[in-house]
């Protein structure tokens, strides 16, 4: 692994946006996850911009938008396949943390596709978990989305910060905190909102029931 992150962070431009961006992809399209952490790209990602290998705004872009995009293909594996996927060689020898991950989803449905995001195993089979049990692809659009801008931006940010020397983390720490900052509120919104929708849903239904 260290070859490869060594390898990435040699290229420049076009070159480190694609494979930063297809790794994390990959992670929850097509369960590579299970081999190279996306995490780590995203990372290399950021140490990638920090050495003037890439733009710091273009990466996350490219890290945010592979995240959502990956996880939207990793939610139609599971709604198409459905249980049969389950049953995979590589997804069979991790049975009791599929059930892990299932328990979560069952307790606490959108918010465990944002809290998947942040756990490695998690973030490659929750989406396909979600699409698996039937979850409406808006509100795992919404989970998703919020999960994969925090995370994405997050993860980016830490490996530009340290990639940089002191004096330039210092330099950019405001811009990098409000950036944070931005994220967390905006992710803080959208679940709230969703929150709000579901209790209104359960008030208005005990007040027709007789």
């Amino acid at each position: 692994m260290n070859r490869l992150i060594d390898w990435l962070l040699g290229l420049h431009g076009l070159p480190v946006y694609g494979l930063v961006g297809l790794l994390v992809f990959a992670e929850d399209a097509l369960f590579v996850g299970f081999v190279l952490p996306g995490e780590t790209a995203a990372v290399v990602g950021g140490v990638a911009a920090s050495r003037g290998h890439a733009s710091l705004a273009v990466m996350l872009v490219v890290v945010v938008g592979a995240a959502i995009v990956g996880d939207t293909v990793g939610y139609e594996i599971g709604r198409l396949l459905g249980p049969r996927i389950l049953r995979t060689r590589v997804l069979e020898k991790r049975g009791d943390r599929i059930d892990s991950a299932r328990e979560l989803l069952a307790r606490r449905g959108g918010v465990a596709v944002f809290l998947g995001r942040f756990v490695a195993f998690f973030r490659a089979i929750m989406p396909a978990l979600a699409g698996t049990a039937g979850m409406r692809y808006p509100k795992f659009l919404a989970f998703n989305a919020a999960g994969g801008l925090v995370w994405g931006s997050a993860v980016v940010l830490l490996g530009y910060l340290a990639g940089n020397s002191y004096g330039t983390i210092e330099k950019t720490f405001g811009r990098a905190t409000a950036l944070i900052v931005l994220t967390v509120a905006i992710a803080g919104v959208v679940i709230w909102r969703l929150r709000r929708r579901r209790t209104n849903r359960r008030t208005h239904r005990s007040d027709q029931r007789p």
